[in-house]
């Protein structure tokens, strides 16, 4: 006697379909699960058996196998427990084997029947929209997957609703999403006094979602800027939302069952492992740069990060995708974030100060930043000196632009960049801008490519560096309400591509 229910398996943010199949054959008692399971699937047994029995259900003495099917893909998490209790169940004839295959089951099991709130719940009721099924989940899960208009999900408490609700005993009324969290209360950009020159770097940066690094003294507010820029960024678009609350979903991260408008703001400690930032560990989650995605990811102190970690970003800032690879799988996470780095000149952080800096200025500093390669450093779109901060500037008067004001004319260049790519999924701001299309929208005039040419000469930009200025100048021009790129708005882009510090 065979029946089947019906879950996934987690491939990145993707819910791939498992038929878990349940076998009762005549012969000596067991149960046993096949199908590549990992550890925590094969302890499902165990957790089954004992969940049945405090329900008073008397397991079968017969030989038991569980087949999870397609049976070359990977099975890792205890979310597989509810389908393999539901496919015994069907298998049992205690709920009918039609009501068993028309959804998809997860959660996990606890000793005594209740269901136990497992990641992925969202991925798993687009899986079950894009298939034309039903999703069973735990009560705690429905408020996440409920988000999926097209998916209908139940939310269980235990093991025994979902058998009462499989057998048309006590139904479940469909779940209902969570209350989207409120906004995330930020800082205002008028709170920081001088540094008009990074300011107006950080409002570029945001409208074209270009990276930046920020190269000064300790003190001088290029972790405060930084903190500050969240409160400039527009609110995620509902598609973005959704992509990035999946991955936040598959990482466990999403709260209440409630998905966020807010862009991520990521800043992880520059002892952080490759694992952590890039993503990995024998389940490989997503890290640091795939949370990120759709929003910053703040990496302070830059040249203090291990080498290998800040290598493993140079084609994850590319590609705009992560790819993690092990023996048996390999895992893509999406990871299109906006890198915001923060550096101090030298390792005393005082190279321009005569006063404080050490003796081996200048050869400190080249020493220093060398820890960035070059090849990373020339993704940087715009680079910029931030200088100190005396006790004496505290005292002026905070007359600068508000948060409000500035995120205004972000978020209205960002308009004009959605117009501008509404029919290129593949660009969603200047930043992404490549090829013909950025040959198309970026390209300036005659006195603009002049200047453009000469800058690349006398200051050999590489041909990524060139097509990057060309991207922060279209970038300036849509903050400026300019229809196409103008010297001035060369000047300035190439102004920020050179930063004294970096070239020490």
């Amino acid at each position: 006697m065979v029946a089947v229910a019906q879950s996934v398996a987690f491939r990145g943010v993707e819910a791939c379909l498992v038929a878990v199949q349940c076998s009762l054959s005549p012969g000596l008692p067991g149960f046993s699960i096949v199908g590549l399971p990992d550890k925590a699937v094969s302890e499902a047994k165990e957790r089954v058996r004992a969940a049945l029995s405090c329900m008073s259900i008397a397991f079968p003495s017969k030989k038991v196998t569980i087949n999870l099917s397609p049976a070359d893909l990977p099975k890792e998490g205890s979310h597989l427990d509810l389908p393999i209790a539901i496919a015994l169940l069907a298998a049992l004839e205690i709920i009918p084997k039609d009501a068993a295959q028309p959804v998809i089951a997860l959660g996990e099991l606890s000793l005594d029947g209740h269901l136990i709130p497992v990641t992925g719940a969202l991925p798993a009721a687009m899986t079950a929209a894009a298939e034309g099924l039903g999703l069973i989940c735990p009560e705690a899960c429905g408020k996440e997957a409920a988000w999926v208009s097209d998916a209908d999900v139940t939310a269980a408490r235990t093991l025994g609703d979902v058998i009462r609700h499989m057998t048309g005993q006590v139904p479940i009324p469909p779940a209902r999403p969570g209350e989207a969290p409120p906004a995330r209360s930020v800082q205002d950009l008028r709170e920081v006094k001088g540094q008009e020159r990074a300011k107006r770097a950080m409002e570029i940066a945001a409208a074209g979602r270009h990276h930046m690094i920020l190269i000064g003294a300790p003190g001088s507010g290029k972790s405060m800027l930084a903190q500050r820029l969240p409160g400039i960024l527009p609110p995620m678009t509902a598609t973005e939302a959704l992509e990035t609350s999946m991955i936040h979903s598959v990482a466990g991260l999403l709260k209440d069952g409630g998905i966020s408008r807010d862009r991520p703001f990521c800043d992880p400690h520059h002892t952080s492992s490759m694992a952590a930032i890039i993503g990995g560990g024998r389940q490989a989650k997503p890290g640091q740069a795939s949370l990120a995605h759709n929003g910053v990811l703040f990496m302070d102190e830059l040249p203090e990060f291990q080498r290998n970690v800040l290598e493993t970003l140079r084609q994850p800032i590319e590609t705009g995708e992560v790819m993690i690879s092990r023996a048996n799988a390999h895992v893509r996470y999406p990871c299109r974030f906006m890198l915001m780095a923060a550096a101090n000149p030298c390792r005393c952080g005082y190279l321009s100060d005569p006063a404080r800096a050490c003796a081996r200025v200048p050869k400190c500093g080249e020493d220093y930043l060398g820890k960035i390669s070059g090849p990373l450093m020339d993704r940087f779109d715009l680079r910029v000196d931030v200088p100190p901060v005396g006790y004496r500037d505290l005292d002026l008067p905070a007359n600068g632009e508000t948060s409000a004001t500035v995120a205004a004319r972000v978020a209205t260049a960002q308009a004009v960049q959605h117009r501008r790519f509404e029919n290129r999924p593949d660009m969603r701001s200047n930043a992404d801008a490549a090829g013909e299309a950025l040959e198309e929208v970026a390209t300036p005039d005659a006195e603009g490519r002049t200047l453009l040419m000469r800058a690349a000469e006398r200051f050999a930009l590489t041909a990524r560096g060139y097509h990057r200025v060309m991207r922060v100048a279209r970038t300036i021009a849509d903050l400026d309400g300019s229809e196409g790129v103008r010297r001035p708005h060369i000047a300035e882009a190439v102004s920020f591509r050179l930063a004294s510090a970096t070239d020490t």
